[in-house]
């Protein structure tokens, strides 16, 4: 049990415009929600679909990536772990959200190019040892 992996994987569309926040140390965050969906026919034999939204969060390049090749709708694939915060209101009410910190990302549909016509791929980042990408 010492081998556990914080590990997920999902496809899915960018479901909100792109937040991006930059930071004193000139570290790029983005943040935005993301959906996930699966079909499947019920008892009746009725097709369903059922949709997660996802709070999803980037750093770094992987961050300037999402800022500049994708947009609300955008098919991607990533990899990342869960992330639990918490904050407190400045009413003492206490806040928690569930993220997924993107480590890895791939752009999906029709592929997205650059000025110079290359295909767009962001590679897994280097992190510290908190899994902080600075």
């Amino acid at each position: 049990m010492n081998n556990l992996k914080n590990k997920v994987q999902l496809i899915g569309r960018i479901g909100t415009d792109i937040e991006t926040r930059k930071f004193d140390s000139g570290n790029l965050k983005a943040s935005f929600r993301m959906a996930t969906s699966e079909n499947f026919k019920d008892a009746q034999g009725n097709k369903q679909e059922v949709t997660q939204w996802h709070n999803i969060i980037a750093w770094g390049k992987l961050a300037e990536i999402l800022e500049k090749y994708t947009q609300k709708g955008s098919e991607i694939m990533l990899e990342g772990k869960l992330v639990y915060r918490m904050w407190e209101t400045k009413e003492g009410e206490k806040k928690y959200i569930t993220e997924i910190e993107t480590r890895d990302l791939r752009l999906m549909g029709s592929a997205p190019k650059t000025e110079a016509g290359a295909i767009v791929i962001a590679p897994a980042i280097e992190t510290n040892d908190d899994g902080l990408p600075f």
